[in-house]
């Protein structure tokens, strides 16, 4: 004999599904938080390497703040002076979060430059982690250039159709710059 349909029924049922649903979703986040965490690392550990000289010692995670915002950054110590950071930056391009890891030597100059994360619109933004003349104007880029667009009188070439995504990242950029150049106490970019 079926169960005769009420609301308190439907209450029950709706509830056991909810709590079954709840279970399995945190078993689940339970099963991968760690392995989540341990790509993150990896991944962290893959762009400090990636835009900093090879050799040396990075530190740990050290934090720095820089108009009000906390900045992420690591050291990379030759010989037991400082040579290099490595400076995790932010800012909102086109479709959200740009964050970037960036290289950044002992005189201001931009070692090189990594995408750790975007939410920028495929084939146009996201090429900020693709575009290889985009990407390759970053390695070396002097401290005597202007961190910015052409567009705005800078130094640097947008990616065609991504001037909002190229002028995020110039200012992620600009703002590690900015950010060693607090460190060791220089004037800081404009």
């Amino acid at each position: 004999m079926a169960a005769k349909s009420n609301l308190l029924n439907m209450a029950l049922c709706l509830t056991a599904v909810c709590l079954i649903c709840a279970a399995l979703l945190g078993g689940v986040y339970a099963l991968t938080w760690q392995p989540i965490q341990d790509a993150s690392a990896k991944a962290l550990k893959a762009s400090i390497g990636m835009v900093l000289p090879e050799g040396g010692e990075i530190s740990e995670a050290k934090t720095a703040t820089l108009d009000g915002v906390q900045y992420e950054y690591y050291e990379n110590r030759v010989e037991g002076s400082v040579n290099a950071y490595a400076v995790k930056s932010a800012t909102n391009g086109f479709g959200g979060q740009l964050l970037l890891m960036v290289g950044v030597l002992e005189d201001g100059t931009v070692y090189n430059t990594s995408v750790l994360s975007h939410s920028e619109t495929p084939g146009l933004g996201a090429k900020c982690n693709q575009d290889e003349n985009f990407m390759a104007q970053w390695r070396g880029f002097s401290p005597d250039k202007k961190i910015a667009v052409r567009k705005d009188g800078g130094d640097v070439d947008a990616i065609t159709a991504s001037t909002i995504t190229s002028r995020a990242y110039a200012l992620a950029v600009s703002n590690a710059v900015n950010v060693v150049k607090s460190l060791n106490n220089k004037e800081v970019r404009k």
